[in-house]
């Protein structure tokens, strides 16, 4: 057990959890990290793979992608105040011996669920791990911002332990040009953290990205600025005519020939065949037209139609837009990884489950553009559990990975634990098997109508002792209601809103008491190599 001091109070490591052992973890990401998905053994995390993958990115981007791509970068980050680590990296990108590893992420208010936190910790991290490993390159985290997203919904707001914060804009077109005039739920939020350790800082950065006028971009990029500047992240807004300038031809492709569509489809009926469903289904053209709202670009067999607007193009008409006006083309969800990948010399992509499904549909795609495709990191999680709940679980002889299996079944046997009726029953049930056992092998001899109302009979009196044993569960439920009431309030300790912690909380219910220092904390505990869940005490 890993011990570490904050000040104040103790934060320590109690557990890391396998996210093969963890129920709600898709199979299909279980699959992918045990590299039992043929065709993708190459794009998980090892060493062998990243170095293949550097010397494949390395032949493929140019210098000349590596100026432009650091002359934008400079430009969106004109307005911070940047570190000596975020000028170091600005330059490196400059140099053919310079990658990046990337993670994404929509533009949340005050960046929504605190697992926004820990994928870009676990971005710099890994930079630091690939520099220690390949000391002869240089490796730049790159947070993406989704500012190009138009689900304003989505993005709005963000949840505390005792409060629920929302801002309210006009929205519909690319969430991040939204400029901010709502700034009530600040002074609400000043009230809640006002007499917390860290509660100054806190309301200051909040004051500070979210001033009226600045856009929702510019609200992330200060926050993000302030909270991972000394790790050296750079912070990239892909809602850039230079950049979309570097992907036109691949935008041009898709609006002619649907490739995306027709090179993907074979590898969707596979997933689709083997788990049920894809995160996402490829359309035949996955580009959004922006004006002051975002619109799904539709090809009648005749023109292009921009969904739910009055706009028009044929083929000649939309070519000419896409070569005068590329910002005005923005990818969806697929296409997205498409374009990160043309214009970053980037070498993984560390994403949540859903991200990772859906990326793992293009990898046909990418063959057929001729563009290298990443290695693929399930990001970490993290729990954050008060000494007082672990003395619950830890009193009532439970344990934490008992929370992430099916917890009605674990409520159901504690329940019923060492109770004699239910030894009873499944003495007696085993013996009536035994005994029809015995029974049917004796009137296999006779008539068959004998033997098949033997076998009816088994069938009715083992369906009697399910009855009986439902009945009795529901019985002791009702007589062990102080139990079931506990474990109930447990499991919404571990699972907030009955949903993971870090889909729920903001950082700020953390930030509040550790400052700074809980960062570093995460950043120490977060693993590497494997995808784990890690919980520590508080």
């Amino acid at each position: 057990m890993v011990f570490i001091q904050l000040k104040q109070t103790e934060l320590k490591t109690i557990n890391k959890i396998s996210f093969q052992d963890i129920a709600s973890i898709p199979q299909l990401v279980k699959d992918f990290l045990n590299q039992e998905i043929e065709g993708f053994e190459e794009y998980t995390f090892s060493l062998d793979n990243f170095m293949k993958r550097l010397h494949e990115k390395q032949n493929s981007f140019t210098s000349d992608q590596r100026e432009i791509l650091a002359d934008v970068l400079e430009d969106q980050l004109s307005g911070l105040t940047l570190s000596s680590k975020q000028k170091q990296n600005l330059n490196d990108l400059k140099l053919k011996n310079t990658f990046t590893v990337t993670t994404g992420h929509q533009l949340n208010l005050f960046s929504g669920p605190v697992f926004f936190v820990y994928k870009i910790l676990q971005t710099i991290k890994t930079c630091s791990y690939l520099k220690e490993n390949f000391p002869d390159f240089n490796f730049v985290p790159i947070y993406w911002m989704a500012s190009e997203d138009h689900d304003f919904a989505e993005i709005n707001h963000f949840k505390t332990e005792n409060n629920y914060y929302e801002i309210n804009e006009k929205s519909g077109g690319a969430v991040g040009r939204i400029q901010i005039t709502d700034t009530f739920f600040i002074s609400e939020f000043e009230k809640e953290f006002k007499d917390f350790v860290f509660g100054t800082e806190l309301i200051l950065m909040l004051k500070e990205a979210y001033k009226t006028g600045n856009t929702l971009t510019q609200a992330i990029q200060i926050l993000v600025n302030r909270l991972f500047s000394d790790f050296g992240l750079l912070i990239l807004d892909g809602d850039s005519k230079e950049l979309k300038n570097r992907i036109k031809e691949t935008f041009k492709n898709e609006l002619l020939n649907f490739t995306l569509y027709k090179t993907s489809k074979e590898k969707v009926e596979l997933l689709t065949e083997k788990y049920g469903k894809v995160q996402v289904n490829p359309r035949e053209i996955n580009l959004f037209y922006l004006t002051d709202t975002r619109d799904r670009i539709d090809f009648d067999g005749k023109k292009y139609v921009i969904v739910d607007k009055n706009i028009q193009f044929t083929e000649e008409e939309i070519l000419s837009e896409l070569e005068n006006y590329p910002e005005k083309f923005s990818p969806n969800a697929l296409m997205r990884p498409v374009y990160q990948e043309t214009i970053l010399p980037n070498l993984a992509y560390i994403g949540g489950n859903a991200e990772i499904m859906y990326w793992l549909e293009l990898k046909d795609y990418f063959k057929e553009i001729n563009l290298p495709f990443p290695i693929l990191i399930p990001r970490n999680s993290m729990l954050f559990l008060k000494e007082k709940t672990l003395g619950k679980i830890e009193k009532l002889q439970l344990k934490i990975e008992d929370f992430f299996q099916n917890f009605t079944t674990i409520t159901n046997n504690k329940i019923l634990d060492n109770n004699e009726i239910l030894r009873l029953l499944e003495e007696k049930e085993s013996q009536i098997i035994h005994q029809f056992s015995e029974l049917k092998q004796a009137a296999e001899t006779t008539e068959k109508s004998f033997g098949n109302m033997v076998k009816a009979e088994e069938v009715r009196q083992v369906k009697s002792f399910k009855r009986m044993k439902k009945r009795l569960l529901h019985a002791e439920k009702i007589k062990q209601n102080e139990m079931l009431e506990r474990l109930e309030n447990l499991f919404l300790d571990v699972h907030p809103s009955k949903n993971w912690q870090e889909r729920v909380y903001n950082f700020s219910v953390f930030f509040a008491d550790h400052g700074y220092l809980w960062l570093e904390t995460c950043l120490e505990e977060m693993q590497i190599e494997e995808s784990k869940l890690i919980i520590l005490a508080i």
